[in-house]
């Protein structure tokens, strides 16, 4: 396992995190289940794990919180607030008012008195960066948080909360989580060379493109994955931007087959490469997903086989634009970009 600095905190993370988005009802994970995954990834040299209050409405976090006890102290633990937890309008978002109830929440069922790295899930619209950062500062002062960031947010926004930090004196977003991976590479264009210029850690998630480059995704056969599954629109192969997924795949399929790489190897080796990147976050379900992802925690791939990917996806291209998740607002919704 490599181990890399997490931004500009002097914190130590492995280039390969754990996250925990399926311990649970969203992967079928028991609590035995997910414990094993988190022995055998602490064994693995991991000592990153990520989870969210929104993963199973807290199941994730209660999850995560028994698998760890006893051993809080040898681990980066992190998660995140702000996607909606139920019906009540004001149980979301990055407001003052939510932010330090959410915190209280996850903490409890985490089972521990602080986390290290708190992140805001999404960019919220509705909230100014001075009442989000303002009320980030105080938790962080109180000492229920270590460091907080920020995931999925647009280039521009990462740069606005930064300006924002420095015009209030405020503490800052010190990691940034966005989605990415050979098929998903439009953040090269904006968002990593922005978290470059302000010292951010970065934390991908989906490296293995929800499946698509785990091997299991292959042209003649049938899908089914646990994820296609959920979301089958996002394989459905007679979509176009499916089909042009599959034909990628299978170029990529044969460059590993001649670097002598499995498609999981390829896949991390090539985010993990990034001087951006400072670990990629994978989501086993199972402990034989996480030994076939671990098995590439000291992949480092050649100049060339890296060459040979920017012609199979070009940099800074994503295949699949409709699943973006930074995409601003007036481009989803009408009203938004109408007087």
């Amino acid at each position: 396992m490599q181990y890399r600095t997490l931004g500009r905190t002097g914190v130590q993370v492995s280039s390969l995190a754990l996250g925990a988005m399926n311990f649970g009802r969203i992967g079928r994970t028991t609590q035995d289940e997910a414990t094993a995954i988190v022995d055998a990834a602490l064994e693995g040299g991991i000592n990153l794990i990520d989870t969210a209050d929104v993963y199973g409405d807290g199941e994730s976090e209660e999850m995560v919180g028994k698998a760890i006890a006893g051993r809080r102290d040898d681990i980066v633990l992190a998660t995140k607030a702000g996607l909606p937890m139920g019906e009540e309008r004001n149980r979301r978002g990055s407001s003052r008012r939510w932010l330090v109830a959410a915190l209280d929440d996850s903490l409890r069922r985490l089972g521990v008195d602080h986390v290290d790295l708190y992140q805001i899930h999404r960019w919220d619209p509705s909230t100014g960066d001075e009442e989000t950062l303002s009320a980030l500062t105080d938790l962080q002062r109180a000492g229920k948080i270590r460091y907080f960031g920020s995931s999925t947010f647009p280039a521009h926004r990462i740069v606005q909360a930064q300006w924002a930090a420095r015009e209030h004196h405020l503490g800052r977003y010190v990691t940034e989580q966005p989605s990415y991976s050979i098929l998903q590479r439009g953040i090269e264009t904006h968002v990593l060379p922005v978290t470059e210029e302000y010292g951010l850690g970065v934390l991908v998630w989906s490296p293995l493109a929800s499946g698509w480059l785990s091997g299991a995704v292959r042209a003649g056969r049938s899908i089914t994955t646990n994820r296609s599954a959920s979301m089958p629109q996002r394989f459905d192969t007679g979509l176009p931007e499916n089909r042009a997924r599959l034909d990628a795949v299978e170029r990529l399929a044969e460059l590993a087959d001649q670097a002598g790489l499995t498609m999981i190897q390829l896949a991390l080796g090539f985010v993990t490469a990034h001087p951006a990147v400072t670990s990629a976050l994978i989501g086993p379900r199972t402990l034989e997903h996480l030994h076939s992802q671990l098995a590439a925690a000291d992949t480092v791939l050649p100049a060339d086989v890296l060459d040979a990917i920017d012609t199979i996806v070009a940099p800074g291209t994503d295949l699949a634009p409709h699943e973006k998740h930074d995409t601003p607002p007036a481009l989803l919704d009408p009203s938004l970009r109408r007087r």
